[in-house]
């Protein structure tokens, strides 16, 4: 099908260009049925006309239709996005928080849509970040748990998502790392075993997953490894045979989601 054929505005009728304000444009290849078009509904479209007409985007942050104001906050000029804090679409909130200015997303902090608030704690640092670290919305906390100071993050440690939870191991600083070697999920275990100095591997010798051990068996170090040798699982043992034999630990042959042995 031709894409001009596809060419509906946001109503859901025909794209007419005759009727279009802009149709000068048609002259000037700067617009195209099907394309980049100011009145199509489809997304891509509208941003093709803004990129190739930003001064216009004024009057797409006005449109009735939420997509085109949306899309036009990414083009118009930041002067101009304020007006769109209370914008009832929570869309055209989250791109106009992309650019707008910090004293702003002060203000959009407490926006009850979450992809509002991601967008705005995406663009936060520091202190501005503490209001979200109780978030009702998880991916909020994961957004907080990837730009928070690695210092600061011990007050997630105990969050109830494991994905935030993950994120806090990937980037706590080491010296609370320790702390989360007995979390609930392998997941996060697994990650802390690959961060945990050598010397401090010993409080996972034990770990009830056999990932878990395997990882400790690669690094830990190796007054630990008779231990280990004597372990349920041939692949922590092959881990262990590898090191005291000098050869690098492979990679286990086992795949899947970590799981209790």
């Amino acid at each position: 099908m031709n894409s001009q054929d596809n060419a509906l505005d946001w109503q859901g009728n025909p794209v007419d260009c005759d009727r279009c304000p802009y149709r000068d444009f048609l002259a000037q290849g700067t617009c195209l049925r099907g394309k980049y078009c100011i009145q199509d509904r489809r997304a891509s479209r509208m941003d093709g006309f803004f990129r190739r007409h930003p001064e216009l985007a004024a009057e797409g942050i006005e449109s009735p239709f939420f997509l085109q104001r949306a899309i036009a906050a990414r083009h118009a000029n930041i002067f101009q996005l304020p007006r769109l804090v209370k914008d009832p679409d929570s869309e055209v909130r989250a791109a106009a928080a992309e650019r707008l200015p910090e004293r702003f997303l002060l203000q959009m902090r407490a926006d009850p849509d979450p992809r509002v608030r991601v967008a705005v704690a995406s663009r936060l640092e520091g202190h501005d970040l503490v209001p979200f670290i109780t978030d009702d919305d998880y991916y909020v906390r994961v957004v907080v748990a990837r730009r928070m100071a690695p210092e600061s993050l011990s007050i997630l440690t105990r969050d109830p998502a494991e994905d935030v939870r993950l994120e806090v191991a990937k980037r706590i600083s080491k010296d609370f790392l320790m702390a989360m070697a007995w979390d609930d999920a392998p997941e996060v275990r697994l990650t802390v075993a690959e961060r945990l100095e050598p010397q401090q591997l010993a409080v996972l010798l034990d770990d009830k997953d056999w990932r878990v051990r395997h990882r400790v068996a690669c690094r830990i170090s190796p007054e630990y490894l008779p231990k280990l040798a004597q372990d349920p699982e041939e692949d922590v043992r092959e881990a262990v045979r590898c090191r005291l034999e000098g050869r690098e630990p492979r990679q286990p042959e086992k795949s899947g989601d970590l799981q209790d042995a």
